[in-house]
């Protein structure tokens, strides 16, 4: 996935109230943009790193710029607006990147599933096998060792998807879980049961009732994000 437009950068004064964070560009001017992802971002925003923001030219827009990557201070390369890992999935899937999911002849987002009103990601169709429900999830957080961790942040929307997911494997479907891993100091992927435990419980129970986890790595720079390669996930004990 190219960027639209070349994206600009400037150092990372702070994130706060969530959505906003404040930058300071080449000529000193500080800027406030608007910062799309929800989740704690541990490591993804160190004041001091670099920040590298997208422009949009809708004039209604109170924020125009978005914090698209970070480059930290070792850097690493980090996406980390949240809304490109279904993006970045969805065209890895068409050009046949990931092995596990390719010869189906449909491909939806965001269609309504489960007991407990959700919308999957994306459902892959066809006529001669079951239907694929996928949920992704995007990987930011490092620990030590270059093992990364998800979620960063207690989440019972996460939890409430893996319950969905294995209602369907219940019902003759395939679930796959699908970590993005878009950060580019990670090499393998771990449930955070230290930060969400009821998560890693959940995570468990759905992979001995049959759904699949999958890790795939993004390469990342200023111009462009790609998904490349399979890495591996390490389950609890």
């Amino acid at each position: 996935m190219k960027f639209a437009q070349p994206l600009q950068s400037a150092k990372l004064i702070k994130r706060y109230k969530r959505f906003l964070a404040d930058i300071e560009l080449d000529n000193s001017d500080v800027r406030t943009i608007h910062c799309a992802n929800t989740g704690a971002m541990t490591g993804c925003a160190e004041p001091g790193s670099t920040v590298w923001y997208s422009t949009s030219d809708n004039p209604k827009r109170k924020y125009p710029n978005s914090w698209e990557l970070t480059q930290t201070l070792n850097n690493d390369w980090i996406c980390v607006n949240t809304a490109q890992a279904n993006r970045l999935v969805e065209e890895a899937i068409k050009n046949d990147v990931i092995d596990e999911l390719t010869d189906y002849t449909s491909l939806r987002a965001e269609v309504k599933y489960g007991t407990e009103n959700s919308r999957i990601d994306l459902l892959l169709e066809s006529e001669s096998r079951p239907p694929c429900y996928i949920e992704v999830k995007s990987v930011t957080l490092l620990g030590k060792n270059r093992q990364g961790y998800f979620p960063d942040a207690v989440t019972t929307r996460g939890q409430k998807h893996l319950r969905e997911l294995m209602e369907m494997v219940d019902q003759g479907n395939r679930s796959v879980l699908l970590f993005a891993v878009l950060h580019s100091g990670i090499d393998n992927v771990s449930v955070a049961d230290h930060i969400d435990p009821i998560y890693a419980q959940l995570l468990t129970q759905a992979v001995k009732a049959g759904v699949e986890v999958l890790c795939y790595k993004a390469e990342l720079n200023k111009d462009q994000i790609k998904l490349t390669n399979c890495i591996e996930f390490r389950h609890s004990n």
